[in-house]
């Protein structure tokens, strides 16, 4: 790991763990990308720039016809001055005019990695871990200086990537667009790689070849929505899960974002992603600064495992935080589709009792707690206990099921409000609003505005009394509806479209205060499920509910799409009552359990209603799981079958020193006379005899990935086995 400044040449050469990216100061101070790619010993500028005269690609250096800006592969472009593709920021003057010149200044290069203020960011316990560059341009007519921050990570192939404005004349400045990375490859052969969806069925895996003009991905929801994920790959046409060159990017925030991808008329491709410049705006008075968020970028050389190795590790240990980020994660149930709205103390302590004696860890109690909230029409803001269905109070019920040895958790919605809530009453003006408009609503509730400070103040005050009232030692936290009417009561007009940004500082606040206040809580994010699945969210808390969809054979989509970004133990996973409430499918207890059991496990239906035969098989499911949680939360995972492009999915997890393995494998529609099926598996040591516990078998390491092993025929629509592996 290093950052080497040559000033003979004055390029920049940063050098992750086997990851090379290259730019240089060129004439007049632009800042142009050489290289991004795998490691490199030492660079003589082999791919050096060329300048050439190209019709209509205007001059900035006077009399020089051969360089243009319209031509040569920037590193943070502005627009104006003879650049005519996608500018990475934009700002506009007092005089309305939007041009801008950045030249270099100057760098500095430090041991470790700085904290971004307000925001979650990537992090590192040694200073030895990383290295940071930070690089100031300056725009001389306005005095606007823009600092690239760069931090190169010694153990991962990632770079991380942020921008900071610091307006520095006499003139308000105000910020139309401030991307926080750019990249411009001198060549566009590439696949893009996102992963959109909707509600039940995130992060599903597109890929689709680059072609002429902007492809791009974003949310303006005010969330980074189940409709698409903050994340984007550039890959080689050959790429798959062993092999192939993978640019990836991926945003460290939860609010509205773009990632777009340019091909201009020379073939050259440019990556851009950042807060979505769609109704932003940032006023940027004298001696203010702006922040923006950061951006992890990751280059594999061997495919799409690789890309996601990087990321499932540095996520795990250097984005989540907190003393459950290296703990193992307990077995919940959870009572939500087993009662919905109709429940009361007794039948909660039913419901807790029978979990505990299959086995679980955790009770969550859901949604429907507190105000008069026997549906979704009221009381969110209220958050006073529903004595007609807990008449004790919080505290006895909790304490009553952590009496059974069972710890207690519970739901909370704590950036809502419902219009039918004494919250509402109070303070009808703490939503996001815009005068004499309607409030749309959804689900019934409007959004509370934690672009003001006094309701953060007031809604960390809430949930912590709640949470210092009984021993909880979890929380799902739940955001339900996205952003309409976006407007804050507490700005002024000048300011208005700051409320989204400003919404999300607010929220990473109340987030920081309460996390940091109780220790001791495992947090868990949702967003309708999958709807706030981001980096910037794993910041504070370490695990989300993948989505409201608990269907096993659409989870398989689900979870597959959510790990190539996404570490396993990030990922919710849970066994509900069939027919499924979302889809209405029927599947087996045995297939329901083998996907759950692929991520953090839990039940979500009523276990008091089961048969005992039900229940036996529950028993045995928790008991596996608890043997086999290691391996799944902290392993390395592979994928082997894609279920995008078949009627089978399979996948794997290897435990980091290769003595123990799991592997799934589900088919979801019988077929017949089908071929007999052999899949080779992966990450296992070549040298070691591991055991197949279920089959009562030994192999060797090297013959179960070069030669594989037979799945057995299995009968019947939605099937599935699940197998351990252990190291003789």
């Amino acid at each position: 790991m290093s950052i080497h400044y040559f000033d003979t040449t004055k390029t920049f050469h940063l050098t992750a763990r086997n990851t090379s990216y290259l730019f240089q100061v060129v004439k007049e101070g632009y800042l142009a990308h050489l290289y991004w790619g795998k490691k490199i010993k030492e660079y003589n500028h082999s791919n050096e720039l060329r300048f050439v005269d190209r019709a209509f690609s205007g001059n900035t250096v006077a009399r020089d016809r051969s360089f243009s800006l319209d031509t040569l592969p920037q590193e943070y472009p502005s627009f104006g001055h003879t650049d005519y593709r996608n500018p990475a920021f934009q700002v506009e003057l007092e005089n309305g005019s939007t041009v801008t010149d950045l030249r270099y200044v100057s760098h500095q290069i430090t041991k470790g990695k700085p904290k971004l203020d307000g925001l979650p960011a990537t992090y590192v316990e040694d200073i030895e871990e990383a290295e940071t560059l930070e690089v100031v341009l300056k725009d001389r007519l306005t005095n606007l200086t823009v600092i690239l921050i760069y931090t190169v990570f010694e153990n991962f192939n990632a770079i991380t990537r942020s921008v900071r404005f610091e307006n520095n004349g006499t003139d308000n400045l105000r910020l139309l667009k401030a991307s926080s990375a750019n990249v411009d490859f001198r060549e566009s052969d590439f696949d893009l790689i996102s992963l959109p969806g909707a509600w039940g069925r995130e992060r599903y895996v597109s890929r689709t070849a680059l072609r002429d003009g902007i492809q791009s991905v974003g949310s303006r929801r005010g969330a980074s929505s189940h409709q698409h994920n903050p994340f984007m790959a550039l890959v080689s046409k050959e790429t798959n899960e062993n092999y192939g060159d993978v640019f990836a990017f991926n945003f460290v925030y939860s609010g509205n974002f773009l990632s777009a991808v340019e091909v201009d008329q020379f073939g050259y491709s440019r990556a851009t992603i950042g807060i979505n410049p769609f109704d932003f705006s940032w006023l940027l008075e004298p001696k203010e600064v702006f922040q923006t968020p950061e951006v992890v970028m990751v280059y594999s050389g061997s495919g799409l495992t690789e890309m996601s190795h990087t990321f499932h590790e540095l996520y795990r240990t250097r984005l989540c935080r907190g003393e459950f980020r290296d703990k193992v994660r307990p077995i919940l149930i959870n009572n939500w589709e087993a009662t919905y709205f109709n429940f009361n103390e007794q039948k909660i302590e039913q419901i807790a009792k029978c979990g505990k004696d299959l086995g679980m860890e955790l009770f969550v109690l859901d949604d429907g707690w507190f105000g008069k909230r026997d549906d979704d029409t009221t009381s969110l803001g209220d958050w006073i206990v529903n004595q007609n269905k807990i008449p004790n109070g919080l505290n006895a019920l909790a304490q009553n099921i952590c009496d059974m040895n069972m710890e207690f958790g519970l739901w909370f919605e704590p950036e809502m409000i419902s219009v039918n809530s004494n919250l509402y009453k109070e303070h009808p003006d703490w939503c996001i609003h815009v005068p004499n408009r309607r409030r749309s609503e959804s689900r019934q509730q409007l959004i509370l505005d934690f672009s003001r400070k006094d309701v953060c103040d007031e809604i960390i005050k809430r949930i912590s009394s709640i949470l210092k009232s009984a021993p909880i030692t979890y929380v799902k936290w739940d955001m339900n509806r996205h952003m309409t009417e976006v407007g804050s009561a507490s700005l002024p007009p000048e300011r208005q479209r700051e409320t989204a940004h400003r919404y999300m500082i607010g929220l990473y606040r109340v987030m920081e205060e309460i996390t940091t206040k109780f220790p001791h809580i495992l947090f868990e994010s949702c967003s309708g499920g999958g709807g706030r699945f981001d980096p910037g969210i794993l910041h504070y808390m370490p695990q989300t509910w993948t989505s409201d969809n608990t269907d096993a054979i659409s989870r398989l989509k689900i979870q597959y799409g959510t790990s190539y970004v996404y570490p396993t133990i990030s990922m919710g996973a849970h066994v509900s009552a069939v027919p499924n409430h979302q889809v209405h499918r029927n599947t087996s207890l045995e297939v329901r359990g083998h996907v759950a059991m692929s991520g953090n496990f839990g039940y979500e239906l009523d276990v008091t209603e089961l048969n005992q035969e039900e229940q036996e098989k529950i028993s045995e499911q928790v008991s596996y799981y608890k043997e086999i949680r290691p391996v799944i939360q902290f392993g390395h995972f592979y994928r082997l079958l894609n279920p995008f492009a078949g009627n089978e999915t399979a996948w794997m997890n290897v435990s980091p020193n290769k003595e123990d393995a799991v592997f799934m494998y589900v088919k979801v529609l019988a077929e017949p006379n089908e071929p007999y099926r052999k899949l080779r598996l992966k990450g296992l040591d070549p040298e070691k005899k591991y055991h197949v516990v279920e089959l009562d078998k030994t192999y060797y390491g090297d013959e179960l990935m070069q030669v594989g092993i037979n799945i057995p025929a299995m009968d019947g629509d939605f099937t599935s086995i699940m197998w351990r592996f252990k190291a003789e």
